[in-house]
């Protein structure tokens, strides 16, 4: 049956903060005498209705989180989730810009969040990884901020570097020296593009960033050009069907051209975005995907490969992880 546990599974994109259950919000907010009944409702679910309410909720529930013992249960819980669902790699992205609002320094945070990481793969072999974040309508300087510090504070698991915010602020040409940075330093690169933006903000996005990786990018599809582009230059797009319905990019999963895409060439991975506030998981989106489009197993293993094709981490780690998906056939 399509989206079983026994094919294996890798996600690419995954805003750690927005991965936290309610439940894990509730305790520590508890703790810390934060009021977040605005909302979670009485079900233990989160509670938006739009976009600007989606961020205002993410940034409550991420407010909570204030020390390493706490985003290390943080990234725990959900790496061990994933690896229930049959994961056998996940990258998240984190924000520094929480972390500083939070109060704890960058090496704090990731510490945290590498040790939850740590503790995971002892469990579950799962393997995981970092890709820290600017937020675009920050602004040009706290963008080249967070790629400074990124640089200055290396660590194993924090592998790629990338733009987040709303793509409606902020020309991707404002965030070409962040990204020069990033790349010099041997950081893998992604944006979020093509989501609330059209097509010439993936246009914008390649060109003046040199991402080899978008994040989202599904409104190429109004762009034939640029999709013969995607596919010609095997650029990977960070595929979140449920969250696109969920924010009403598209009404429905069988509206979404994530299997046109597909078919037109372009290299597309699944994903899950911000799962608890989309009533979603990685496994559900492989198995939504699936039972819509009609995709066998082996064509979510061909999506699984192309996640771990383009992962940023070294290359015996991907052999590892391809030959992990290669064994697992049934």
């Amino acid at each position: 049956m399509a989206g079983e546990v026994n094919v294996p599974k890798a996600e690419l994109h995954c805003h750690i903060e927005g991965a936290a259950m309610p439940a894990l919000v509730q305790k520590i907010a508890k703790r810390e005498g934060i009021d977040v009944s605005a909302i979670i409702d009485a079900r233990g679910q989160y509670v938006w209705s739009d976009f600007t309410t989606f961020l205002a909720a993410y940034d409550l529930a991420s407010s909570v989180f204030r020390r390493p013992g706490d985003y290390a249960q943080l990234s725990e819980t959900y790496f061990r989730m994933l690896a229930a669902e049959g994961a056998i790699y996940g990258e998240i992205f984190i924000s520094p810009d929480h972390a500083t609002a939070a109060g704890l320094s960058y090496k704090a945070y990731v510490e945290g969040l590498a040790a939850g990481i740590e503790r995971a793969k002892a469990e579950t072999g799962i393997e995981g990884r970092m890709i820290a974040i600017g937020v675009r309508h920050f602004g040009t300087a706290a963008v080249e901020r967070v790629a400074r510090e990124v640089i200055a504070n290396p660590h194993p698991l924090v592998t790629g570097f990338g733009l987040a915010g709303d793509e409606r602020e902020g020309h991707p040409a404002n965030f070409a020296k962040a990204f020069r940075m990033a790349g010099e330093a041997g950081l893998g690169l992604t944006a979020h593009a093509g989501e609330f933006g059209g097509p010439e903000s993936i246009m914008a996005a390649l060109d003046f960033l040199r991402v080899r990786r978008i994040g989202h990018g599904v409104r190429a599809i109004e762009n034939k050009a640029l999709v013969e582009r995607l596919a010609e230059e095997r650029i990977v797009l960070e595929v979140c069907p449920g969250s696109n319905v969920a924010l009403g990019v598209y009404p429905v999963l069988r509206f979404h051209p994530v299997n046109l895409l597909r078919r037109a060439g372009v290299r597309v991975t699944l994903n899950s975005d911000d799962p608890p506030f989309f009533h979603t998981t990685l496994g559900r989106e492989y198995a939504q995907v699936s039972r819509t489009f009609g995709w066998t197993d082996e064509d979510q293993r061909a999506v699984t490969r192309t996640a771990i094709e383009a992962a940023f981490c070294d290359r015996g780690t991907k052999e590892r992880l391809l030959a992990r998906l290669d064994s697992a056939r049934a």
